[in-house]
């Protein structure tokens, strides 16, 4: 029995949004093997943001080649891509025996969290009817958050696991694997998702968008009536040849008048999320907790309740985020981290992170980005593109978002050392309110629009 409507739509939006699980798992592993890597290869402050950072730069070249290998190949073959370089990274992080051979893995394995990142949303947005499609998209940011949780709680796991067989002194491979360098098991352990997020995509269609691009008219309308019925698929299939044929398909188009607008959201708007330092948040969760007074074990704990309320607090998006619109949830958001950023830094400014307030502060703030920013940036720059370029514009757009991934996670270290803790979550908090500033004077709302009505929206 085939599924058709919205439990067709939400089965092929899931298996997408697995590459979202993939992208929170993969950059987030790192955090509970840092500590094991820093002391085993003896890194310096620039060589550990150099490796937590390697994957990012990955994912800045998977991103930037995405667009034009999606547009030009499908959206789905480039998803498939993505899942075999997890594996193929996943397999050289757990046989690594030098720091560089790990940053060549970590960089293969970001080249298919920038595949992931930049396809599946989009790929999720071409297939959503425009009532679900802000949910829809939310559940990619989901499927991150419920990544990240996962591999702290693996590495919770497998940290407890060590610690309780290290007195075994066995001279087995899972005991070299799993204890005696615990942290291969770590950033190994990605495989098994890996695995199944390959299975799942051979069985899911091509979007139907990409396919009128290329002519496949016939199995664009098939697509379409599995997802919104026969009726509505011929008045949705006529509206996406006539959006097309008005479309030139180069990048000068991005720089049209009106369209422009949607570049320089596009750009800004992901650089603006991560330097609320997410990345430092999500990455070096456990080592911030250690540096606070706490245990190994502790600091991990802590951690995996961050990832918690990050997975929790995304719920509250996609519930509301197709009723508030978008830019109120983006604005509220970048208010919303100022503050908890400014609590953060006081904390540990004034010392005040030995009991119960540096942790609620820190849930505070996923809170608030979980729910909004999360999610909200991953709507818009998924929905305010052309369909011809949109593979290739939403390779810019998350371009962006890694550029400053990257730019964040290199730079803490060295800011750590030189002006402490607190004064770096200061700084963060700085550029929240300029952010919200250009959200409410730039970004356009979106709710219940047609991708189709959104790119006639930039015209007039």
């Amino acid at each position: 029995m085939k599924l058709h409507g919205n439990a067709y739509v939400v089965l092929i939006c899931l298996t997408a949004g697995f590459g979202g699980f993939l992208f929170g798992f993969d950059t987030a592993v790192i955090s509970g093997a840092i500590n094991f890597l820093r002391n085993q290869f003896h890194l310096s402050p620039v060589m550990e943001g150099w490796l937590m950072s390697s994957a990012l730069l990955g994912c800045v070249i998977g991103a930037a080649i995405a667009g034009y290998l999606s547009d030009k190949y499908g959206r789905r073959k480039i998803l498939i891509a993505s899942a075999f370089l997890f594996i193929v990274s996943a397999i050289g992080c757990g046989i690594a025996q030098t720091p560089s051979f790990l940053v060549v893995a970590r960089i293969i394995g970001g080249i298919g969290v920038g595949f992931a990142a930049m396809v599946a949303p989009m790929f999720i947005s071409e297939l959503s009817p425009a009532r679900l499609r802000g949910r829809l998209v939310s559940f990619y940011q989901l499927a991150i958050t419920l990544g990240i949780l996962c591999s702290y709680l693996s590495n919770a796991f497998l940290l407890r696991y060590a610690d309780s067989h290290i007195a075994a002194g066995s001279q087995s491979f899972m005991h070299y694997y799993l204890v005696a360098e615990v942290w291969r098991g770590m950033l190994g352990s990605n495989m098994i998702p890996a695995l199944f997020f390959f299975i799942f995509l051979l069985f899911v269609p091509e979007s139907p968008r990409w396919l009128v691009k290329e002519g496949h008219l016939t199995e664009a309308e098939r697509v379409l009536e599995r997802v919104n019925g026969k009726e509505i698929a011929a008045s949705e299939l006529n509206a996406i040849e006539v959006s097309i044929s008005e479309e030139s398909g180069s990048f000068r188009q991005l720089i049209a008048p009106g369209i422009r607008v949607a570049l320089i959201i596009g750009i800004s708007l992901p650089f603006l999320s991560q330097l609320s330092g997410i990345t430092t948040v999500m990455y070096y969760a456990p080592a911030i907790f250690e540096q606070a007074g706490g245990q190994s074990g502790s600091a991990m704990g802590s951690t995996a309740i961050i990832g918690f309320f990050n997975m929790i607090f995304t719920f509250v998006a996609i519930w509301k985020i197709d009723k508030w619109g978008r830019k109120p949830v983006l604005i509220w958001g970048f208010a919303g981290l100022g503050l908890a950023l400014f609590l953060i830094g006081m904390a540990f400014i004034k010392g005040n992170t030995a009991g119960n307030f540096l942790l609620g502060s820190f849930i505070y703030y996923i809170a608030v980005f979980a729910s909004t920013l999360g999610p909200g940036v991953w709507v818009v720059i998924s929905e305010i593109y052309p369909t011809k370029i949109r593979g290739r514009a939403m390779s810019v757009a998350t371009l962006s978002l890694f550029l400053g991934s990257t730019f964040v996670t290199q730079l803490y270290p060295m800011l750590r050392e030189s002006i402490g803790i607190g004064y770096v979550f200061l700084l963060y908090a700085l550029v929240m309110l300029p952010a919200a500033f250009f959200v409410r004077k730039l970004v356009p709302e979106t709710k219940g629009r047609s991708l189709e009505e959104i790119e006639h929206l930039w015209k007039n």
